[in-house]
């Protein structure tokens, strides 16, 4: 069994475009893992392989894989850049010891960029970051280290600097040892000479790299401060130590495409990143409630933590998990979170679309096993003897909602399918909107939900057909009415009759109130819950445009009866009658949903941002700050941010994030109220 301080599991993230997959590839075919460099743009990458990935030419799940370079074994997970897919690289984060950070020297640091570097920071997860694409036209190293020093809530410290930029990058310059190196072709380095013109520079960062690595230690700042630099075997292991800590990210270069600095980052990934054996024991809770720790040890007691879901039509589902302590062998484990025992009948290693099998696995893997009967992801499992769980993973919530229906009219198919989904993608929601009757889905963009329902056609062959959605508008009242429903019908035979006369009156958001104040037995006993029956009725319905009247009190004070025609039939359409004539003359208004939302941003973008929120008729409640960000805390109608995510999107250039939640109903301006009224009844 591998020995786990020979163990590494990291995610490579970074913003869209900046060449994760093609370092991923890179770092696998050098290591020997696949025998050719696959390549994104024309489809032969490894770790993108469905079919939307390979048309957008981008990730869009997290894809698994791993190696082994000098005796170390690696598992990585490739994460999606784009805002669409962010939660699949949140979750990424909150499962590895390490993670290899990517930054385009071209586009440098871009929205994306923040929010991951703000994950990382958050958890003080371990990081080195890369910048790539230097062999690319308008690649700048200065500029990208600039922003990255400026923007990021991170702590750079340079170890390699390129020998040349765009197509002369051909080499770099290690800062801790001072040599150079030039690349070949197969991923290595050839020793060569420090060029003249870098000779300055390297010694500024040597200098600076020793300096922030002795602040994050004690020992190593009186030696700093003593000799006036640090002994290269101090270097390296407080550099270790800080990497360790979430104190300091060591910058390296590359050129993925070109399998340029693949070789040396494998070393570093060895080197400097932690160990599961380094890292914290896990926390949870045990069977009574209390707290209980399991630590990275293959003798201890099996514990782990699924984080992803994959569904297939044909293989079923593919259930992946990281164990943080104990050995898995033989065919079965307890899911403490469901309280129920699961069989499996193979233990995996998912390398891409594929699955290896393996017999047993140690603290730090990433494996995998199929068709799980109750297990779902974020569950523990653990031996049944040792009950833990862990606590549940974080997500990141669902900010567009759109009405889903079938192409084709095989509901039944479709949302058996988009089931199967919700059990691989947690980002996604599925709810009834009760008032206007509508099925919503969820998620966090629209080029989010549109894959989705891609997927589920390939998948399943259902066709999912997105719409906007509805506004759950609603009716009230301002004034006051006294009036008189009376209902008569003669055909012959038995007739109809039933007479009431109601008060009604606004209750102001306390709900439907309704009083019989009946004196005597002008309507007897039994007709006088039909009138309430009918009034009920009546505002379901709505009286102005259809939708549901809310917030009034009703006063049956008066009415008449027929001994022989009355009947709680005719009672319940009186009342109907009277409240939708009551209702006119108390003044009938539009009411409309307004949510909660909390925007964050950089300072840079408040002013468009509040603008916006005026134009969209929303008001600021007030402001925050928090790590860095302003946070606008705003009353919005809902009809006026359904599509949101997608704007601020394009305001902030993707840094700045919301949530929503429901707040109350407000009357709709008489303007737009008589639009909607309108277009109500049109259609």
């Amino acid at each position: 069994m591998q020995d786990i301080s020979k163990i590494r599991n990291m995610a490579i993230i970074g913003h869209g475009s900046c060449g994760k997959t093609s370092l991923a590839e890179a770092m696998l075919f050098t290591a020997g893992k696949v025998k050719r460099l696959g390549k994104v743009d024309d489809g032969t990458a490894a770790l993108d392989f469905e079919e939307e990935e390979i048309q957008r030419k981008v990730s869009i799940n997290t894809s698994f894989h791993n190696y082994s370079w000098k005796k170390h074994d690696v598992f990585l997970m490739d994460t999606p850049g784009d805002d669409n897919f962010i939660n699949e690289t949140f979750v990424a984060t909150q499962m590895v010891d390490g993670a290899v950070f990517i930054v385009g020297a071209v586009l440098g640091v871009k929205g994306q960029t923040i929010k991951f570097a703000d994950f990382i920071a958050d958890k003080s997860l371990p990081s080195l970051l890369v910048i790539n694409k230097l062999d690319r036209e308008r690649a700048d190293f200065a500029r990208t280290l600039d922003q990255i020093t400026e923007s990021l809530p991170i702590t750079p410290v340079v170890l390699q600097i390129p020998i040349g930029e765009e197509e002369n990058f051909r080499g770099y310059v290690d800062v801790i040892t001072g040599k150079g190196y030039l690349f070949d072709d197969k991923g290595g380095v050839t020793e060569t000479e420090v060029p003249e013109e870098l000779a300055d520079e390297v010694e500024l960062y040597r200098e600076s790299l020793m300096e922030n690595v002795a602040e994050t230690d004690d020992d190593l700042i009186e030696k700093f401060l003593e000799d006036g630099e640090l002994s290269l075997e101090d270097t390296k292991s407080g550099l270790k130590n800080a990497v360790a800590g979430g104190a300091l990210v060591p910058i390296y270069v590359g050129a993925a495409t070109l399998n340029y600095g693949t070789a040396s980052l494998l070393d570093a990934i060895n080197d400097i990143l932690p160990s599961p054996a380094d890292r914290p024991a896990a926390m949870g809770v045990d069977a009574s409630g209390e707290p209980v720790e399991r630590n990275p040890d293959a003798d201890e007691k099996f514990s782990a933590q699924v984080f992803k879901t994959m569904a297939d039509p044909y293989a079923g589902r593919l259930t992946i998990f990281r164990i943080y302590s104990g050995t898995l062998s033989g065919d079965t484990f307890y899911n403490a979170s469901k309280e129920s025992n699961e069989r499996f009948g193979q233990l995996f290693l998912p390398e891409g679309k594929e699955q290896r099998p393996i017999d047993a696995a140690v603290p730090g893997m990433i494996v995998a096993v199929a068709k799980l009967k109750e297990t779902t992801t974020g569950d523990t499992l653990c031996d049944a003897s040792a009950p833990i769980v862990y606590d549940d993973l974080e997500l990141m919530e669902p900010v567009i909602s759109y009405a889903v229906s079938a192409g084709q009219g095989d509901e039944e198919k479709l949302f058996a399918s988009i089931t199967r989904m919700l059990d691989e993608d947690l980002t996604l929601r599925l709810t009834r909107e009760e008032q206007t009757g509508e099925i919503l889905i969820s998620g966090v963009g629209q080029v989010h939900l549109e894959v989705v329902g891609a997927r589920i056609k390939r998948k399943f062959g259902a066709e999912m057909v997105l719409s906007i959605p509805k506004i759950p508008y609603k009716e009230t009242i301002k004034g006051k009415a006294k009036v008189q429903g009376k209902h008569k019908k003669q055909s012959g035979g038995r007739g109809q009759f039933g007479d009431c006369t109601i008060e009604i009156s606004p209750t102001h958001g306390k709900g439907f109130e309704f009083e019989d104040k009946i004196v005597g037995g002008v309507i007897p006993q039994q007709y006088r819950p039909a009138v309430e029956k009918g009034i009920i009725e009546a505002m379901e319905k709505g009286v102005m445009a259809g939708y549901p009247v809310v917030d009034i009190k009703i006063s049956l004070v008066d009415g008449s009866f027929h001994a022989v025609d009355s009947s709680e039939m005719a009672f319940k359409v009186a009342g109907s009658q009277a409240f939708k004539k009551g209702a006119q003359e108390a003044g009938l208004v539009l009411l409309e949903p307004y949510l909660d939302m909390t925007i964050k941003v950089g300072k840079d973008h408040v002013g468009d941002v509040m603008g916006d929120l005026n134009s969209r008729r929303g008001k600021v409640m007030g402001m925050d700050s928090e790590q860095g960000r302003e946070v606008i805390n705003a009353q919005v109608p809902q009809a006026e941010v359904l599509l949101y995510a997608a704007d601020l999107t394009a305001m902030t250039g993707g840094l700045g994030k919301f949530t929503i939640a429901f707040s109350h109903y407000e009357e709709v301006p008489a303007q737009l109220a008589e639009k909607i009224v309108a277009a109500n009844k049109a259609e």
